[in-house]
């Protein structure tokens, strides 16, 4: 059953896909914007929060993983189904692995679009439970840490220094490891734990909007500045502040955040006046920020001043042991959130599944993995390797086609050829009125029109 009005985002290219696709899904109960291409789709995201998102692969300027990405960064509970062309399955399956639900290979019958989106609602409501369920400053999320093996304990050991320290530290670890649980592991084991953590990532906002969230504005400072913002520095004073993938950060943000690490002070976009704040500054990147100093994108002297303390985290498939402890934690919080109660363990077979695979995406990839095996797979005993995903078990191939149900349905080839047909009826057989009333060229009309059989 769909929550009243529930927002899906749909983003392609192809103006056929989009308005048969928002057609099913706004039958069906939802509410549906679609777009054409991932820049509009980055405006819509910045201003609004669907629940669920469906990109195609292939799109016109940024691409569909690429945008998959940006997307995560902006809002990481959004769930995202990917859409694909047999010859970009491969494209698809790592989409997944960067923090996609599921794709969609087209063309695909409609009754896979509703049980592909179904999914992906039930998936955000159960990641919506456990963000509201995270509210408290020092819920487990924020506080405990899971890993036995020796990489972890020798980041442990690290963090443990730090519980009296107020220096900035340089989180290192690759997409998808944790440097955003790190940090806030930071924050809430220090003194500062009782005033904000906030956090920002400087490779999501664009740039011409990062110095003013993170500085704020006055009234009048450029063209849409109605009125004065407070930026995050000033909201998180007595707090941290998290600068995720810090070396994306402008030149001009970084030397106006290296004056503030040395002074404390910073100046609002358009202001004069000096404004002092009591920030720690934590940082996190998944690039050589070294290599940035050489090629000339990152100032050496900033770089110097976040490096007071460094903490690598290591990834997943360096600390394998750790996989059966985290599985089991991600089982019992989801279990917990949902209301039900958690399997009794993991079947040998899955476990070494689990523990085999290399782990692309790092832990945020494995609690995917066990968050979507206990929503689709409600009541189970235990985890076993029919649960996981095609690409962790190897039972069958990734990216085959998933059977119908209930028969033969209508597919999206289908609806195009329908679409066709009564645009050619509008316009009494006006090839070229029929193209631009569905928004494709002449030429585009007349490969369709033979590929479906109406050029005879």
């Amino acid at each position: 059953m769909v929550p009243t009005r529930a927002r899906v985002l749909v983003i392609d290219d192809e103006k056929l896909i989009r308005w048969s696709v928002g057609e099913r899904l706004t039958r069906t109960g939802f509410e549906v914007v679609t777009l054409e291409s991932a820049e509009q789709g980055l405006e819509h995201l910045a201003e609004h929060r669907p629940e669920v998102a469906l990109f195609d692969v292939r799109l016109p300027g940024m691409d569909g993983v690429a945008l998959l990405g940006r997307a995560l960064a902006i809002h990481p509970d959004l769930v995202v189904v990917m859409m694909s062309a047999h010859s970009s399955i491969d494209v698809a399956v790592q989409a997944m692995k960067d923090g996609a639900l599921d794709f969609l290979v087209k063309p695909f019958p409609l009754n896979q679009l509703d049980v592909a989106v179904e999914r992906a609602l039930a998936v955000s409501v159960s990641r919506r439970q456990l963000t509201q369920s995270s509210s408290e400053p020092r819920d487990e999320r924020h506080g405990a840490m899971v890993g036995a093996s020796r990489a972890f304990k020798v980041m442990v050991g690290t963090l443990d220094k730090l519980v009296a320290s107020q220096a900035t530290v340089l989180i290192l670890g690759e997409s998808g490891s944790g440097k955003e649980f790190v940090a806030r592991n930071i924050h809430y084991r220090s003194a500062r734990a009782l005033k904000p953590f906030l956090q920002i990532n400087c490779a999501a906002m664009p740039e011409h909007l990062l110095e003013s969230e993170l500085f704020g504005h006055e009234r009048g400072a450029f063209t849409d500045a109605h009125a004065r913002k407070e930026g995050l520095f000033e909201a998180a004073d007595g707090g941290t502040v998290l600068l995720d993938e810090i070396g994306d950060l402008p030149l001009a943000g970084q030397a106006k955040l290296l004056r503030l690490l040395e002074e404390r002070r910073f100046r609002r976009v358009g202001g004069s006046g000096e404004i002092a704040v009591d920030v720690r500054v934590l940082a996190a990147t998944n690039v050589n920020l070294e290599e940035r100093v050489k090629d000339g994108r990152f100032r050496a002297d900033l770089f110097f001043r976040l490096n007071v303390i460094r903490v690598e985290v290591p990834p997943l498939r360096e600390r394998r042991e750790d996989v059966g402890l985290m599985s089991s934690h991600f089982m019992a919080r989801v279990s917990h959130d949902l209301g039900r109660p958690p399997p009794r363990g993991i079947a040998g077979g899955a476990m070494e599944a689990l523990q085999a695979y290399a782990w692309p995406g790092n832990v945020r990839e494995l609690r995917n993995v066990i968050e979507r095996a206990l929503i689709l797979h409600p009541g189970i005993d235990e985890l076993r390797p029919e649960h996981l995903p095609a690409e962790i078990t190897r039972h069958r191939e990734a990216g085959a086609p998933v059977p119908s149900e209930g028969g033969a349905q209508l597919s999206l080839q289908d609806t195009e050829r329908k679409l066709i047909v009564e645009a050619l009826e509008k316009t009494l057989g006006n090839q070229t009125r029929a193209a631009k009333l569905l928004g494709i060229s002449r030429d585009t009309m007349r490969y369709r029109m033979h590929k479906h059989g109406l050029d005879s």
